[in-house]
């Protein structure tokens, strides 16, 4: 069948997402077939995160509208307020473009957002990373939710593809195409370590750490005091010089970001700390590093394939499916701190020489794309409900 997609709309909300986006939307601009329409939301827009549309702009693209989503505080009220904004400014947007497919990445609110406009846009949806889990965050409901207001399904692992299967959906509809950051991993010509050092303004040490941890919104323990707990031990952790890239704008994210600029300033001959590293910068920074520590998803999906540790805490990644070199560990100094030894130790290092990442993809963006290109979306709309059990 012929394709009648000629019109994609991507949507990308903060620093992360783009920078797994970044390898698609390089493959659709140079499409002739295909006309990009690119919204930026949610962090892009904000001073606090680096105006990260900059960077998008630096990078070549068009940023056909921007959707103000931003949260006026870290609260529960600033966010849901937020996300009303965001139902309009998507409303006004999905009215003025004609897309014949909108292509959406992850489960954050923003994302959330605009998978609802676009539901009554009667405009079709192609979910990336669906089927994933985050037990400790209200992302898991997000997440599930938009896969089910979605139309095609692009997973990173078989178990995911199971999952949206799971949820209803038919298989025919699901594709297991790997992890989309290893686009950027396998294509990328990564910087030398004296260019990087030059780039970010900062040393590496002998021993490196990379810090990034996110608000666990559904955790009764309060994020600000499990990141207060990794800081004490962190500066219990002796001879270490310490990467800080700062949080998103979840409820509590704000108390987090203002904790690192207070330790970074108290500590700043052994503690950087930056809004936003962009994925160049952010791989390279993997090459020279003995370690992940925090609880984001780049320590499960990106670490394990440069053979370095990873320390993920506490809840929030619950559930997601992890390589064996990954180490879970609650959120008390003695646990953080015993998990930060075992990374440094000369057996461990030795172990995750030889452990595949089990998010390993190749030509991610490149399968997405052509699954796009060929599906005919004549009557998409209609879907379903796949029963699994009969």
């Amino acid at each position: 069948m012929m394709s009648n997609v000629k019109n994609i709309c991507v949507v990308t909300g903060n620093r992360a997402d783009y920078d797994l986006l970044y390898p698609l939307l390089t493959r659709i601009i140079n499409d002739d077939d295909i006309n990009l329409h690119l919204v930026a939301t949610g962090n892009h827009m904000s001073s606090e995160f680096g105006l990260t549309y900059k960077q998008i702009e630096d990078d070549g693209f068009i940023i056909k509208h921007k959707v103000e989503i931003l949260p006026s505080s870290d609260t529960a009220e600033g966010v849901i307020k937020s996300m009303g904004l965001g139902l309009i400014g998507f409303a006004e947007v999905f009215d003025k473009i004609d897309a014949d497919i909108l292509i959406l990445l992850g489960d954050r609110f923003e994302i959330f957002v605009a998978a609802t406009a676009a539901t009554v846009a009667r405009i079709p949806i192609a979910h990336l990373s669906g089927g994933e889990t985050t037990e400790g965050a209200f992302d898991e409901a997000f997440r599930h939710s938009i896969t089910k207001m979605s139309h095609l399904h692009f997973t990173t692992t078989e178990l995911y593809r199971n999952r949206v299967i799971q949820l209803g959906e038919d298989p025919k509809r699901v594709f297991n195409v790997g992890a989309f950051v290893m686009d950027n991993i396998n294509e990328m010509k990564l910087l030398s370590k004296d260019d990087l050092q030059n780039s970010m303004g900062c040393m590496f040490g002998k021993r490196n750490l990379l810090i990034t941890f996110h608000p666990a919104t559904l955790e009764d323990y309060p994020s600000e005091d499990q990141f207060n707990n990794l800081l004490t031990a962190l500066s219990n952790t002796k001879d270490v010089q310490l990467i800080f890239t700062k949080s998103n704008s979840d409820i509590g994210g704000g108390k987090i970001n203002k904790m690192i600029d207070e330790y970074v300033e108290l500590n700043h001959q052994t503690a950087v700390s930056y809004s936003f590293l962009g994925r160049l910068r952010y791989l390279s920074t993997m090459q020279y590093i003995d370690g992940v520590v925090g609880n984001s998803s780049s320590g499960l999906v990106e670490a394990p394939s440069f053979k370095i540790g990873v320390v993920n805490i506490g809840n929030r990644q619950k559930g997601r499916a992890k390589s064996s070199s990954v180490i879970d560990c609650d959120s008390s100094i003695s646990e953080i701190e015993k998990a930060i030894k075992v990374i440094f130790s000369e057996g461990y290092k030795s172990k995750i020489l030889k452990i595949r990442n089990i998010y390993e993809g190749k030509d991610v963006s490149k399968k997405i794309l052509s699954v796009i290109k060929s599906y005919n979306l004549d009557g998409i709309l209609m879907k379903k409900f796949y029963d699994s059990i009969n």
